[in-house]
């Protein structure tokens, strides 16, 4: 598993004093606005949050040393990541990051393909599943549909519903 996973990308500086906004590429805005510290790609550089708001559906997050327009302007097109060890997930929740080339099997071992995308729809996510011929199938992140998930292992197991699998 990633130790470090993407959580936004700076898109633009935010007023005279250093503000950045921030695409969030997490579940809520306000989940970004949670972190202390962020970080580079694999960790190298450790930003140190002094302040993080939610403006619409971005954040302006002000970081230690980033104090002028011009050293914020230099962060712009940067991608932020958060250290797993920083987050805590509710049971039964996952990583898009981990969930991402999962094998899926139903109870049978019958493999229909590997996860490829997760849909945020809104009232549930919803599972991409790409087979070996590159056909793509959806399934919705519902437990009567998921019954196990094994990210260690490499494999969910699913109930395939009548109608997700048919052939054209």
């Amino acid at each position: 598993m990633q130790k470090f996973l993407e959580i936004g990308k700076i898109v633009t500086v935010h007023g005279l004093k250093g503000e950045l906004k921030v695409q969030p590429w997490c579940d809520s805005p306000e989940y970004l606005c949670g972190f202390k510290r962020l970080y580079s790609a694999q960790g190298s550089t450790v930003y140190e949050v002094e302040r993080a708001r939610v403006q619409g559906s971005m954040v302006l997050l002000k970081l230690r040393g980033c104090d002028t327009p011009e050293s914020a302007h230099a962060m712009i097109n940067r991608i932020l990541y958060m250290d797993r060890a920083d987050a805590e997930l509710p049971e039964g929740s996952y990583f898009v990051a981990d969930l991402l080339g999962l094998s899926v099997f139903d109870e049978q071992g019958k493999l229909y393909g590997k996860i490829s995308d997760v849909l945020q729809t809104g009232a549930n996510d919803v599972y991409e599943i790409k087979n070996d011929n590159n056909k793509s199938y959806y399934i919705p992140a519902i437990p009567s549909v998921i019954l196990s998930t094994d990210i260690e292992g490499g494999k969910m197991t699913i109930y395939p519903m009548e109608g997700l699998f048919d052939e054209d």
